[in-house]
């Protein structure tokens, strides 16, 4: 099995081809839940590589402009955010290639208790999971999508 290296932030190497997914997008207007969760996805072994927004519209973006090999495998979108929601992006999310589609799992993330979002999440086909926020490494190791 051929590992990949990369530069952490302190600009050492480190081994980054043991995550159980490659590619994990963070989508949440909350900067300390994104720093948060990339920490625990990446030290529990969820993932080798997190890229957040803090924008539901820069995140679609990106989508779009990604090749098929740059895509995340999962994406954690928050339902609460200012400008585009999480069910708004999913509606554009809708307009995507198939391809991004198939290969891109959605898990919610949400501090509501609502009855209403949970109903709306799990009638939506791209969206595998709805987890209460915040993730614990609990949450983490029990996601298989």
């Amino acid at each position: 099995m051929s590992q990949t290296m990369s530069k952490s932030v302190t600009g050492s190497a480190k081994n980054t081809a043991n995550g159980r997914y490659s590619k994990v997008m963070l989508i949440d207007d909350n900067s300390l839940d994104n720093f948060i969760n990339k920490k625990l996805l990446e030290s529990n072994g969820f993932t080798d590589e997190t890229e957040a927004f803090e924008s539901a519209e820069k995140a679609l973006e990106k989508l779009k402009a990604s090749g098929t090999d740059e895509l995340p495998d999962v994406i954690f979108l928050d339902i609460m955010m200012p400008g585009m929601d999480g069910f708004q992006f999913l509606e554009a999310f809708e307009n995507l290639p198939t391809c991004t589609q198939q290969h891109c799992k959605v898990i919610m993330l949400s501090t509501s208790e609502s009855f209403k979002d949970l109903n709306k999440a799990n009638k939506n086909r791209f969206v595998k999971k709805f987890l209460n926020k915040p993730l614990t490494p609990e949450t983490i190791n029990a996601i298989h999508v």
